[in-house]
């Protein structure tokens, strides 16, 4: 009857040390693609706000391109375009 009771304490303690080799293990594995996962993150972030930088760049050229006075500059200078005097103007009415 003794030697039952320590054969199953054995095998209970062999078990709970396989049990925590495997959970220290599992917790290694899982802290590594954690900083992994984090390392990407900060990549992204990094490049959302370059992204978002370079829109901004974008939309200040967009509407400095499309100022007023640049197109009327353009029509101008390198369309040989005039504006109409009142009386050439005529408004057409949708019914």
């Amino acid at each position: 009857m003794e030697s039952d009771k320590q054969i199953k304490n054995f095998y209970l303690i062999f078990f709970l040390i396989i049990f925590c080799a495997l959970s220290s293990m599992g917790m290694v594995y899982l802290k590594h693609e954690s900083r992994k996962l984090f390392i990407e993150l900060e990549r992204l972030t990094r490049e959302t706000d370059e992204l978002n930088i370079e829109w901004g760049q974008l939309q200040i050229e967009q509407s400095t391109w499309a100022t007023h006075a640049r197109i009327e500059r353009i029509a101008i200078d390198e369309l040989s375009l005039i504006r109409p005097i009142t009386s050439e103007i005529y408004l057409i009415e949708r019914p």
